[in-house]
């Protein structure tokens, strides 16, 4: 990628534009508006950013934004506070202690990286719900939070191409 053409890697484009986005998609899936009586998709839109910010630039603003996101998210639609923070932020640790092995992979092959720290969120996130309610959640309601947002995977790629060149030290 050309030098003219990356964007500066400061926190408000870093961090605050993807997160902001994240909450306005958040908020307009879960409007109670529904097409031929079918409501919209309501996939984890914070997954994006929370892959990105663990693959390109790992910092302490990373995770304190993926609290107030999960935080967001739990309070958007109801859930047990916290629960969607600690699966963000557990599928951004996967990511982060696997970031070496991730580097220079494939498209497909971050897909399927992307796919694993999701899929170890949702892991925790559900041994949590056993442990606290003593039952599991619905099978067929997580598979398709699961199948949404790991169809969100081209945005997180977006995001990384978008900055992956901002960063002098990576030149």
């Amino acid at each position: 990628m050309a030098s003219g053409l990356t964007e500066r890697l400061d926190p408000l484009r870093w961090m605050g534009v993807p997160m902001l986005a994240c909450m306005g998609a958040a908020l307009v899936c879960a409007a109670p508006i529904k097409v031929f009586g079918v409501q919209p998709p309501q996939p984890m839109w914070a997954m994006v950013p929370a892959f990105a910010w663990a693959v390109l630039r790992p910092s302490i603003l990373g995770p304190a934004c993926l609290l107030v996101l999960g935080l967001f998210w739990d309070l958007l639609y109801g859930g047990r506070m916290g629960l969607s923070s600690l699966l963000l932020l557990s599928a951004y640790g996967v990511v982060l202690v696997t970031r070496n092995m991730m580097s220079g992979q494939s498209r497909v092959m971050m897909w399927l990286w992307y796919l694993v720290a999701w899929s170890a969120g949702m892991g925790v996130a559900v041994a949590m719900i056993v442990q606290h309610t003593g039952h599991i959640p619905n099978i067929l309601a997580m598979a398709g939070l699961w199948l949404q947002t790991a169809l969100l995977y081209p945005l997180a790629d977006r995001l990384i191409s978008r900055f992956e060149d901002a960063d002098p030290r990576f030149r």
